[in-house]
């Protein structure tokens, strides 16, 4: 068995991390190199409906943004409340 890293990034509607995800995308780093990984826009539903569930779920918190608030007017900038989760998952390598 071996160790692969999984990120999943979640933008939540405010800053409590119980408040709903509004947009998200995961990286993982134990899908094969023929799978495809998640693309923005592919899933209808996020994996977690907040950063708690994910957290109960065995993904740690590794960063959270400051980033100021996108701005609606210009349709510019980053999406506020953006959280960084990570998991290490088991992968059997025997074949």
């Amino acid at each position: 068995m071996s160790l692969r890293q999984q990120i999943l990034i979640l933008h939540l509607m405010n800053a409590d991390l119980g408040s709903e995800v509004t947009a998200w995308a995961l990286y993982d780093g134990a899908l094969g190199p023929d799978e495809v990984q998640m693309q923005a826009g592919s899933e209808d539903t996020p994996p977690y409906g907040s950063v708690l569930d994910a957290m109960r779920d065995g993904w740690r918190v590794f960063q959270a943004s400051a980033m100021p608030e996108r701005s609606a007017g210009q349709g510019i900038g980053q999406l506020a409340n953006e959280y960084w989760l990570e998991r290490m998952v088991e992968i059997d390598e025997s074949g």
